[in-house]
Parts: C-alpha cells; sequence; structure tokens
C-alpha cells in the first residue's frame, strides 16, 4: 500500500488525463484560430452573472472545471497571437515557449538564487548573454529576466538614480512618443510628476536634441538634478527610433544615465536590417526588451540589460539573516541581487527551449517578415485613394488614417470618420486594430510582428479600412 495522498493531489493517471485535455485543447484552439475574430468579450454584468460566485465547499471533476474555463473565461479576449491581431503590440507565442512555462509550474522553480535553482540560473545567464551580444553589449554586461518592460524600467531607473547619489530634486526625461510605463516607473523610484519631462518630437516623432538639452540646461539652473534620458527604440505609437547616437554622446557629455525603451522594438537587432535601424543602442547605460513581443515567448518575460551590472547589485544585493545560505561564491550570482523580486518564476526556460527548438535562422526570419509586411502596408497606403499615411513603416509599425485627398474635411470632423472606421473594424471585421494620438492627430495604426500573419491578412484588414472608410464618409 502506498502513501497515502494529500486532499490537494491527483493520482498519475488523473493528473495525465488533465494534462492532456488541457492540450489538446490548446493546440485545437491554437488551430481554429485564423478563422475566428481576433477579439471577443463581454460586458461586465454579464460576466458577473456568469462567474461572481462562492467558492465551492466540495471540488467539481476537474476536467469538468477545465472545459467551463476554456468555455466561459479564457475566449473573452482580445486573441493576441491571431494572425490578423494589429492592435497595441500583439504576441504570438511558440510552443515550446507554452510547454516551458508548463514544465517551470511543474518543478515549481523559484530562480532566486544560485543555491534554490542553480540550473535555472545558469539558464538566464545564457539568455542575458545571447541578448548583450544580439544587441552589441560589451563582455561584462548584464542584468536580469523580468516581468516586463514596466519592472526593467523601474529597476534600470533605481539603479541611474544611484548612480547619480540619489540626490533630492531628481528629473526624468523622455520624448513626448513615450510610453506611460516610462514616466510611472520615474515616479516609483521617487520622481514628482511634474518633474517627469516629456521632450517634444520632430516630424518624424523623434525626441528633438534641442529640446531635450534646453530642458536639462533650464532645470540645472533652477536647481534640479537629472538622473536619466530615456530614449525610444521603437515607440509605441510609430515604431519611431530616437536619435540613439547623439543621445548618447549628450549623455556621456552631461553625465548623465541613457535608459532606452526598446521593449517593442529592440528583438530587430537579430536581422540586418533591423541592427542598422538600431545602430547607437549598444552605448545605452541600460535597454529594457519585452521577449514577449517581438520575441514570440508567452506571457510574461521581460529583461533589463545593463552595461555594467554591478550597479545593479549595488543597489539591490542586501544580505539577510534569512538568506544568508544562498551566498555561493563570487563567480555564483544570485539574480534576485539584480532586481526588486526575490520570488521569481523560471522565465528563462521558454526562450531558451524555443531557441534551441527552432534556431536562429527562424527568428530571424520571422521578425524580418514583420518589417517586411509593414513595409508593404506603407507601400499600399501611399497608393490608397482613400487613406493617408500619417508615419512611414518603422520597424514593425505603420500608422494611417481615412482621408481622401478631395475629401477636405476639417480635422474634428476626420477624427470622427476615424473612429466610425475603428468602431466597424471592431464590430463588424476579424481583425483588431487600436487607434493613437499622434501630435493630436487620430491615428490609425498597426503593429504587425505575428509570426503567422501574411499579406493577405493585412491586405484584407487595410481593403475593410478603405471599405468602412468609405461608408462613413458618404454618411
Amino acid at each position: 500500500m502506498g502513501p497515502r495522498r494529500s486532499d490537494l493531489q491527483m493520482s498519475p493517471d488523473a493528473m495525465l488525463a488533465l494534462a492532456r485535455k488541457a492540450a489538446e485543447l490548446a493546440v485545437a484552439r491554437i488551430e481554429s484560430l485564423p478563422g475566428e475574430n481576433a477579439w471577443d468579450g463581454e460586458f461586465k454584468e454579464g460576466l458577473e452573472r456568469l462567474l461572481l460566485e462562492s467558492p465551492p465547499e466540495d471540488g467539481r471533476p476537474a476536467e469538468e472545471v477545465l472545459q467551463r474555463a476554456v468555455d466561459d473565461i479564457l475566449p473573452m479576449t482580445t486573441r493576441l497571437d491571431h494572425p490578423r491581431c494589429f492592435g497595441f503590440v500583439p504576441s504570438e507565442p511558440t510552443w515550446p515557449g507554452v510547454i516551458a512555462d508548463f514544465l517551470a509550474s511543474a518543478h515549481n522553480v523559484n530562480a532566486c538564487t544560485w543555491l534554490v535553482a542553480s540550473g535555472p540560473s545558469q539558464v538566464e545567464l545564457t539568455v542575458l548573454d545571447w541578448f548583450w551580444q544580439w544587441l552589441g553589449y560589451p563582455k561584462g554586461s548584464g542584468g536580469l529576466l523580468t516581468s516586463g518592460g514596466s519592472a526593467a524600467s523601474v529597476d534600470a531607473f533605481v539603479a541611474a538614480r544611484e548612480a547619480a547619489g540619489n540626490p533630492e530634486r531628481p528629473t526624468v526625461y523622455m520624448s513626448d512618443q513615450s510610453h506611460s510605463a516610462q514616466a510611472r516607473a520615474a515616479m516609483i523610484v521617487g520622481v514628482r510628476p511634474e518633474c517627469v519631462r516629456k521632450v517634444a518630437t520632430d516630424g518624424d516623432y523623434r525626441l528633438d536634441m534641442k529640446a531635450l538639452a534646453r530642458a536639462v540646461t533650464e532645470d540645472r539652473a533652477t536647481g534640479l538634478q537629472p538622473i536619466a534620458i530615456c530614449a525610444n527604440a521603437g515607440a509605441a505609437s510609430t515604431g519611431a527610433i530616437d536619435p540613439l547616437r547623439a543621445m548618447a554622446d549628450y549623455c556621456r557629455a552631461e553625465d548623465i544615465w541613457l535608459h532606452t525603451d526598446a521593449a517593442y522594438g529592440g528583438f530587430a537587432a537579430i536581422t540586418e536590417k533591423g541592427r542598422e535601424a538600431l545602430s547607437g543602442i549598444e552605448r545605452a547605460d541600460s535597454i529594457g526588451l519585452d521577449p514577449h513581443k517581438w520575441l514570440f515567448q508567452p506571457y510574461e518575460v521581460g529583461c533589463l540589460l545593463v552595461k555594467d551590472a554591478r550597479k545593479l547589485e549595488k543597489v539591490f544585493a542586501f544580505g539577510t539573516t534569512v538568506l544568508q545560505d544562498t551566498i555561493w561564491g563570487a563567480n555564483h550570482p544570485n539574480i534576485n541581487d539584480r532586481g526588486l523580486q526575490l520570488s521569481r518564476s523560471f522565465r528563462a526556460l521558454k526562450i531558451w527551449m524555443s531557441i534551441q527548438t527552432f534556431g536562429m535562422s527562424a527568428f530571424r526570419r520571422a521578425v524580418s517578415k514583420g518589417m517586411e509586411l509593414a513595409a508593404r502596408a506603407d507601400e499600399y497606403v501611399r497608393r490608397s485613394p482613400v487613406l493617408e499615411l500619417q508615419t512611414p513603416a518603422s520597424l514593425g509599425m505603420v500608422c494611417m488614417r481615412v482621408n481622401p485627398e478631395s475629401a477636405g474635411l476639417e480635422e474634428e470632423t476626420l477624427e470622427a470618420v476615424n473612429r466610425e472606421v475603428l468602431a466597424r473594424l471592431f464590430w463588424d471585421d476579424r481583425a483588431f486594430v487600436s487607434s493613437t494620438s499622434l501630435h493630436g492627430a487620430f491615428a490609425l495604426r498597426l503593429c504587425i510582428i505575428n509570426h503567422s500573419t501574411g499579406w493577405d491578412d493585412v491586405r484584407e484588414t487595410l481593403e475593410a479600412m478603405e471599405r468602412f472608410g468609405k461608408d462613413a464618409l458618404a454618411a
């Protein structure tokens, strides 16, 4: 007679049956995805009626619970891995990445210290080594994997603040196109909201260097102390890349930390075209990346790279009594000493398994395809009698709006027409498209990076924009 199982254990046969059923449902969902809409959802009242309930005192059959999750909960989402999901920054994970998360959870890994997780720690260091080489960082660079770009920015700004001597009146600078995560991270580390400077951008939505220098000079004259400047390497709205080399020159001359937000665009560096576009990124003090975007990994995994990893450890490494056993010599780093998390999921495994399975050539082709499709969308819009290009394709992103040359519409009317087009796309088309505001002008925005997306997906979405635009103009 074997040992008695606890009330929270299942038999091996039951475990395998449940895992098999879950895998079958997941694969079926992936296979059927292209024929479905890229978005589905429900109003709060409807979901409350379906899901707001007291927890059961006695359990139910596991496969019944699984089926309910698949039927009632998981479909109520934006399907970010859909080939026609172009909104925000979509994400289409590899299957080895999905399996890696399953395995890491099943092994209950806490990737915090070498003593607790030596194998996972080495895999994370290996993946980070890949990343800094792709981006041109020098040997000896370091960092850590995070929950996402937001956490990476917080860690970076903490390091920047301490490198600047933890001043009493800190300021941080970023372009008016920077992601809100950068401003939020600055405020979290103690920068007052009014001291988070939004610097003007030029006609290509790139940070204006003269405006930056003027802002820094004026702030220093009033006793404020700059701690960091944030560059975009693929701005969230347009894909724009700030003048990275000029910003690096300026930050070096002024002794200010340069952080580059490459959450979306950084992995373009694995391609020749992307590496050229991101030239200068290797001079930043720190770089934020999101492998759960253009490296095709499941949520959640972000990354912070720092040219000198010791600047992270100087801030975050704390020796405490309960963790004293985790010290394993100078050459065995504890990754929790580089960021704000102690308990950490094993995020590196999905990246490692995906790249080991498919190889870098497949990833380069997938990233290149996104840039190629964005360039074709740019050409299509330039030829369209209905659509107007608002930003040229940059990396995998392009912005446009309905605005026929002969219409002569006021800006307010144009916005109303384009909001109607967005609504029609949302309700009447399979694609999911999002919008943005560019120097005050409403724009429809396509982010084309999912690896299963083809030209037909892009073209038919653009054709739907034209069709809905004509309807809106006629009304």
